[in-house]
């Protein structure tokens, strides 16, 4: 979006791989439009690069770098911490940062601010200046791109936000200015948070209504015409991606270290971690009513991407349960059009299968683990034995009848 408004920009990446695939004009982001890529490449006005001592030819940073979970949902700053050391050590003068990594508030100005004060031996606010601005993505959106998305803008003072105003301002059409770094940390944060909560409560509710032989995607679909006061979310798997299932336990992670206990987190990130073992219940359930135990059957799932129509694994609950699956002695097998191979977080590498007429009519049950529009829905129900349903793909069938579990 800066290149191709004319400005240079430069990309600093470890990965040699994807240095040589930008600099060749090579796309390798669903969303990023091949022709504009190659374009920006060509006249110049975008590269690539591994040496992070040209972060001295910059007049402004942005630092996009991951940031993690541990096992023991723990931050994982790092990465953050890494960026900041190569910055100070390479940064001139008069220089202008900004943090879009996700992360929990107050990080901008305790975890930023001091490492690169300490390496470079400059002065915040004087020598350079700091910002956080988080980023805002929704793959797969035909609507909303980098550009028309408004974006929060949190500068480390007056001079800061000046700065990023006019700096964003080449980039994205609308922004919206807060008053610190820190609120804009916490924007980042609740957007997430809102999700996680409402889904993992819609999760919930789809559980006790299918106790009761309730059709929940009927009572969604029915509260929706509702014009005020209800916003539909909608159950599933489990809730994958590297934002929702992710951001809130930062703001966990900070709350214990000022004594608050933020509960509905807690039990919402609970629900949510449940989700993958019950859906595995919900299969071996259906293949019980067939007569046919998990051990020794055929699941073959259908989409390990954690949305539909995109090619990212990040965090994909299908994985989840195509794991717990294989744990049962199931042969379990995947087919996403978009991911030919993926690794769980185990280190297990996953090959997509070849989707044909024998492999549907040989499985023992077809699992819709995410709502890819290129499935033929219509004729994997009629030649599959068994279909169940965690993404709604099948319309105008009971909960279960005796074919399709939804």
């Amino acid at each position: 979006s800066f290149a191709k408004n004319g400005i240079k920009v430069l990309g600093i990446e470890k990965s040699e791989k994807k240095v040589s695939q930008v600099n060749a004009g090579q796309n390798y982001i669903q969303d990023i439009d091949d022709e504009v890529l190659k374009s920006c490449v060509r006249e110049g006005k975008l590269s690539a690069t591994s040496d992070a001592s040209r972060i001295h030819e910059c007049d402004a940073l942005i630092i996009c770098v991951p940031t993690p979970l541990d096992h023991f949902k723990k931050p994982d700053m790092s990465f953050i911490e890494s960026a900041c050391i190569d910055i100070g050590q390479n940064m001139k003068k008069s220089i202008f940062i900004s943090l879009e990594s996700t992360t929990y508030p107050t990080t901008t100005e305790d975890v930023v601010k001091p490492i690169v004060e300490r390496e470079s031996g400059f002065k915040e606010g004087e020598d350079f200046w700091l910002c956080f601005s988080p980023e805002r993505v929704d793959p797969g959106n035909k609507d909303y791109k980098t550009e028309n998305t408004p974006k929060v803008v949190g500068g480390l003072g007056e001079e800061a936000q000046k700065i990023a105003l006019a700096l964003y301002g080449k980039a994205i059409q609308e922004l919206y200015p807060v008053s610190s770094p820190r609120v804009a940390e916490m924007v980042k944060i609740l957007e997430n948070t809102y999700r996680l909560v409402n889904i993992s409560l819609i999760n919930e509710l789809a559980l006790l209504a299918g106790k009761m032989d309730i059709n929940i995607w009927e009572v969604i679909e029915a509260a929706k015409s509702k014009p005020y006061g209800f916003q539909a979310f909608y159950p599933g798997p489990g809730i994958g991606g590297h934002c929702i299932p992710l951001d809130p336990f930062y703001l966990e992670y900070i709350a214990k270290g000022i004594n608050f206990d933020l509960t509905m987190i807690d039990a919402a990130g609970r629900i949510n971690n449940l989700q993958p073992y019950r859906m595995m219940n919900k299969i071996s359930y259906a293949l019980n009513r067939q007569g046919k135990p998990m051990n020794g059957s055929t699941i073959l799932f259908l989409g390990v991407a954690y949305k539909a129509d995109i090619d990212d694994a990040r965090e994909s609950p299908a994985l989840l349960v195509m794991e717990e699956c294989a744990k049962k002695r199931a042969k379990v097998l995947y087919h996403d059009p978009y991911i030919p191979e993926v690794v769980d977080e185990h280190g297990k590498k996953w090959i997509s299968v070849a989707f044909t007429e024998e492999l549907l009519e040989s499985t023992d049950c077809v699992v819709f683990t995410t709502a890819h529009s290129c499935f033929d829905v219509d004729h994997i129900v009629e030649k599959a034995k068994l279909v169940v349903d965690l993404k709604n793909m099948v319309k105008n069938v009971s909960i279960e009848d005796g074919k399709v579990f939804k």
